[in-house]
């Protein structure tokens, strides 16, 4: 029986709670909120899942680097000094860090960065993304992530070339388009977040996943296309 606790009392930790009851093969040992004492939970737990906010992560990865207890981390706008500190986590412990925990993601990113890999520079690369009127940062962390993919497998930097197109309305969970365009040609690769349930399921595979595995820092391509 694998032992979790969930970093982050809001409603994706509440979820990723209530998805943990359904599994044969894990368990909940708790629910941390910021202001609890931290390191008992990740001592009784085999991993931690952690969807807090940015603050809460600094004291998540502190305990993780003294206490060596696998993570999994949802948790995007990490700052470059929060990153460090996720680096410093990794070499204590295994870390699956992603900006987006779900499956079909992990898997359009594999498809776009071999496409782009295949296709290279003489197809234009348009993403674009539609997100809930909540969400503040635009491009999205994911709709980044796929850009940054893109950018790699054609010998970029950062996004290179790649261009995004945002739009924030009403609740939508997260749409992605990424659009590869040359003078004769378009190819469109899509994914589309009906629930952020998806987010749990995807948390809880690489929770699953990451148990066992040495110290170092991981993707959900790693939990999905690891042989």
């Amino acid at each position: 029986m694998i032992r979790v606790a969930v970093a982050g009392a809001g409603r994706m930790g509440q979820a990723i709670a209530a998805a943990l009851e359904k599994q044969d093969d894990m368990e909940l040992v708790g629910l941390w909120g910021r202001g609890d004492d931290l390191a008992p939970l990740l001592q009784a737990a085999d991993v931690v899942i952690d969807f807090s906010l940015p603050a809460g992560t600094e004291q998540v990865l502190a305990a993780v680097a003294r206490l060596g207890t696998p993570l999994v981390c949802g948790v995007s706008g990490l700052s470059e000094e929060q990153m460090t500190a996720l680096d410093h986590a990794a070499a204590a412990a295994p870390v699956v860090y992603d900006r987006n925990m779900s499956l079909g993601v992990a898997v359009l990113e594999h498809s776009v960065r071999e496409a782009a890999r295949s296709l290279g520079t003489d197809f234009a690369v348009e993403i674009k993304e539609v997100h809930h009127v909540h969400k503040k940062d635009a491009p999205s962390g994911t709709a980044l992530k796929l850009g940054e993919a893109v950018a790699a497998a054609r010998g970029e930097q950062g996004t290179g070339s790649v261009t995004f197109e945002s739009e924030r309305r009403g609740e939508v969970p997260g749409d992605h388009e990424v659009v590869m365009r040359s003078p004769t040609e378009t190819l469109t690769f899509g994914h589309s977040v009906t629930t952020r349930q998806v987010f749990a399921d995807g948390a809880i595979r690489a929770a699953r996943w990451v148990v066992g595995k040495p110290a170092g820092r991981f993707l959900m391509r790693d939990v999905l296309f690891d042989n």
